[in-house]
């Protein structure tokens, strides 16, 4: 009589928790099903129980990378694992999976268990939060990067040129690229060239093309890059390191639309949009001499300046979501994120390469990171320790300002509702409260306070 009390009351215990559980024998046959597991796969437990956990769950991992079998192999539970299973309805449901082994009294081993959360409704979150700040690729929640994405269409729909500045690795040719999209002229080429990767005299002949005999080895006509982009879009990266002469036969190109392959005898008209992009000030170099003042005014008619990350920091846990994202898709990995300590680690680093230097990082983590979180020990060396290596920590962001920061992001995350926002940080609600009022942070327009997850 006791042992079915037991067994009624860890019945009743299970079917109270949210999160989805289930058990199996050595066999690998379900012996129990809470209902949060009905209701994540849709199938009743009675039709669950002694059936192959497989046979059930459907699950992506279930054939080479089974959490469970994991744990049975290793001894040590898995936690946090990510995976997709199919509903008895044929829907893909995203799901969160920890396991653990099953022992009796004597510690021999009888089975294991797993539980799972459906992650549907944070899935939606995540895509709708991307969707919101993600504009052509671009991400960015900061009000710099709110002013740009208001102004990029505008710039789009001229044909003027422009002049993208901004420091190495915050995205120019994804400004261009989306001014390009945005544009009449996105059927046609988008071309690249990088300026400074090319000697002068290759550099000219890769612009303007050359024609049959022009040179020796010149056995036939080339198109220069200015006649690919014909009716679309051209972008100079790294203007700011073209020679003088140079700069002078680009001019022309600017005031007549035309260019002049090597060795030929008369201009070729073409109907191109010049996007310009330059890690350098173009003004200084203007007033050191190194660059024409004439061609300075025909390039900065628009002038955008991509702000360093440093400078908005805000988008860090943004940008971080997007490439966990990214990555899981190129590489097939159910990388669940970030932990405390490395989000908190990526949100004080100096990034001297910016959001490029970011992506390498989170590039990295994801080669020694086979699944669950991101860990310190998944960081590159310089950034596991605090002081430690070159990057250290950088001082531009205080303990408050990174906690207004967290408290803020996951706010916004979970629409103003502030149940949900204690839980993810680990916090008393009146805590959160108080720190709310303390750092006078604004609750998202639309509360979140009735939703469900």
């Amino acid at each position: 009589m006791d042992r079915e009390m037991t067994h009624s009351q860890t019945d009743v215990i299970l079917d109270s928790i949210n999160e989805g559980v289930f058990t199996v024998g050595m066999d690998w046959r379900i012996s129990t099903f809470n209902r949060a597991a009905e209701r994540i796969t849709g199938i009743d437990r009675r039709e669950a129980i002694g059936q192959a956990c497989c046979d059930v769950f459907h699950a992506n991992i279930c054939e080479q990378a089974c959490p469970l079998r994991k744990t049975f192999d290793s001894g040590r539970p898995v936690v946090n694992a990510t995976a997709h299973i199919v509903n008895n309805q044929g829907a893909r449901v995203p799901i969160r999976i920890s396991t653990a082994i099953l022992r009796d009294n004597r510690g021999k081993v009888i089975g294991g268990v797993e539980t799972f959360q459906d992650l549907s409704r944070i899935e939606q979150l995540q895509k709708a939060l991307t969707d919101r700040y993600t504009f052509e690729d671009i991400v960015g929640r900061s009000e710099s990067m709110r002013q740009l994405f208001r102004v990029l269409p505008f710039i789009a729909e001229s044909s003027s040129t422009v002049l993208i500045e901004g420091p190495s690795g915050t995205g120019k040719e994804l400004f261009a690229r989306a001014i390009h999209n945005l544009s009449a002229r996105r059927k046609k080429r988008f071309v690249a060239v990088n300026c400074a990767a090319l000697p002068d005299t290759l550099l000219e002949s890769e612009l303007f093309g050359h024609k049959a005999g022009a040179f020796t080895d010149a056995r036939r006509d080339k198109p220069g890059r200015f006649e690919l982009a014909d009716g679309g879009t051209i972008l100079l990266d790294e203007i700011g390191d073209i020679s003088e002469a140079l700069q002078a036969r680009l001019l022309r190109v600017l005031q007549d639309r035309c260019i002049e392959p090597l060795g030929a005898v008369r201009p070729k008209p073409v109907n191109i949009r010049v996007v310009a992009a330059t890690n350098k000030n173009l003004a200084e170099l203007v007033r050191s001499g190194k660059f024409r003042e004439d061609l300075y005014y025909r390039v900065r008619v628009v002038h955008l300046v991509l702000p360093s990350l440093e400078q908005r920091r805000e988008d860090i846990p943004l940008l971080i979501d997007y490439l966990v994202n990214k990555f899981n898709r190129m590489q097939g990995k159910g990388i669940a994120g970030v932990s405390a300590d490395v989000a908190a680690r990526l949100m004080t680093h100096d990034y001297p390469g910016n959001v490029r230097e970011l992506e390498n990082i989170i590039e990295q983590a994801f080669v020694l990171c086979r699944g669950g979180l991101i860990e310190m020990h998944h960081l590159p060396p310089e950034l596991r320790g605090v002081g430690h290596g070159a990057g250290g920590t950088a001082g531009p962001m205080s303990l408050d300002h990174m906690q207004r920061c967290l408290i803020a992001e996951t706010l916004t995350f979970f629409k103003g509702n502030r149940a949900l926002t204690a839980q993810a940080l680990g916090i008393h609600p009146t805590t959160l409260y108080r720190k709310i009022q303390a750092h006078h942070i604004d609750i998202p327009r639309r509360d979140g306070r009735g939703t469900r997850r």
